[in-house]
């Protein structure tokens, strides 16, 4: 199923669109959530497993790395594999925990079993919340 993604945090102003395939279509939020997991996931580990023979950057690659704002070879130092059952627990727990809401075509969804009509022109907007902390010293 092809969904579009919308990632904002708060006190930014961009709103990072992402198309996004799942296998299967959600029938509520936890399955959601864990779809999105397993493919990050799988994506992160794939990542770390590549190897990369080419040791330079063509000048089209720079200058597509230096749009956002970082131009590097894509070295990975860390060949550390992302678990996915503690991911998915992460995520879980972050939900209940009021980390991110999840709005599925302009309406919040506040529980995991709520069921969910997706249709390929379903837009996801995850919204990572931001604490305000301070301190006086």
């Amino acid at each position: 199923m092809e969904l579009t993604l919308q990632l904002k945090r708060l006190g930014k102003k961009k709103v990072k669109q992402v198309p996004f395939t799942l296998q299967e279509t959600p029938k509520n939020l936890e399955e959601l959530l864990i779809g999105c997991v397993k493919h990050q996931v799988e994506a992160f580990n794939k990542k770390r497993l590549e190897v990369n023979v080419i040791g330079f950057l063509s000048p089209a690659e720079i200058q597509e790395q230096a749009q956002s704002g970082k131009v590097d070879f894509g070295e990975i130092n860390n060949k550390d594999l992302a678990n996915l059952e503690k991911a998915i627990d992460n995520v879980l727990l972050a939900f209940k925990d009021g980390l991110f809401v999840v709005f599925v075509d302009d309406d919040e969804i506040t529980d995991l079993k709520t069921p969910l009509e997706l249709t390929s022109d379903s837009v996801i907007a995850f919204i990572r919340m931001t604490f305000l902390v301070g301190t006086y010293w």
